[in-house]
């Protein structure tokens, strides 16, 4: 039976499970992922272990297993911009298709109050999933790289 746990500043995982939250998507993200230190700043944004507005982390897991996990940053942008933004979402490679992920869009989406907004890359097979679910293309993102690595 997979347990989903959620995770917020009233909740903290402890720093060992918030390590292997932080692997995981790195691992699982693969090449639509950031670097580890980008992905632990935005579950650390989440959990309020810095002025922040916050967010949460929804973990899915069977037999202690980690089979999926989505972090989501609070804007503080009511209005104009969503409030809340999916910074990341994976799903174990070898349970993918499964439901899994579907499975977390839900749970995040019942856990936002107010609207979401998320990132994808136009190859990224995931993007499916979110327009299944109900996301729509309302802009495209354009960047300016002041300090390009």
């Amino acid at each position: 039976m997979i347990e989903v746990k959620i995770h917020t500043e009233s909740s903290k995982p402890d720093y060992n499970v918030k390590k292997e939250i932080v692997g995981f998507l790195f691992q699982h993200l693969e090449n639509f992922g950031d670097a580890a230190a980008d992905i632990e700043k935005a579950i650390n944004y989440a959990l309020k272990e810095y002025d922040s507005f916050g967010g949460f982390i929804i973990t899915a897991s069977e037999n202690k297993e980690l089979l999926g996990a989505v972090v989501v940053n609070r804007t503080g942008m009511q209005g104009y911009i969503p409030e809340n933004i999916l910074v990341y979402i994976a799903t174990h490679k070898d349970f993918r298709g499964k439901g899994i992920g579907k499975m977390l869009m839900n749970e995040t989406i019942n856990k936002c109050q107010g609207n979401v907004a998320l990132h994808v890359e136009p190859d990224n097979p995931a993007r499916f999933l979110y327009e299944k679910v109900g996301f729509k293309t309302k802009y495209i993102e354009m960047r300016l790289l002041k300090n390009p690595s």
